[in-house]
């Protein structure tokens, strides 16, 4: 199966990218409705030059990208894999290369937010080392959040 996945580190501006996050956003929503006003305001799509996207069989199926948070610490953003590709692998996949990307550009620890009804995603970065920390901002004092930091 790893010989037909190929990553691609691109830009927040790559039309996979965006199609992907259409789809990440409509899966929250769908999941958490009651949640939207509360976190629409964090749901921007900024210009990123730091995304990856994985490829399986040739399409776009898995994303990711990290944010500068400060000036050693990244944040990890919009991390997708669509239903038909899940259960592979391919998320740890997409997040260890964002990991070796920013630390090659220096930084030294990762965070991220995920939403708590996210058991999924939690367990997978537990499994790759992140462990929960209080919220940050700006996830200070929304109970929904759960806030990792990480080392890289």
């Amino acid at each position: 199966m790893k010989e037909n996945i190929r990553i691609v580190k691109t830009t927040s501006e790559n039309l996979d990218f965006v199609n992907l996050i259409a789809a990440l956003d409509k899966s929250l929503w769908e999941r958490y409705p009651e949640l939207k006003s509360d976190y629409w305001g964090n749901n921007i799509l900024e210009l990123n030059p730091n995304v990856v996207i994985l490829y399986l069989e040739d399409k776009a199926v898995g994303c990711g990208c990290f944010k500068k948070y400060d000036t050693n610490k990244i944040e990890i953003k919009r991390m997708f894999v669509s239903i038909e590709a899940r259960g592979m692998g391919l998320a740890q996949t997409i997040l260890m290369e964002l990991e070796r990307w920013a630390k090659g550009l220096g930084y030294s620890f990762s965070v991220l937010e995920t939403l708590y009804k996210q058991k999924e995603a939690i367990a997978l970065y537990q499994k790759a080392g992140y462990v929960i920390v209080d919220n940050y901002e700006p996830y200070v004092g929304l109970e929904n959040s759960i806030c990792m930091r990480k080392p890289i």
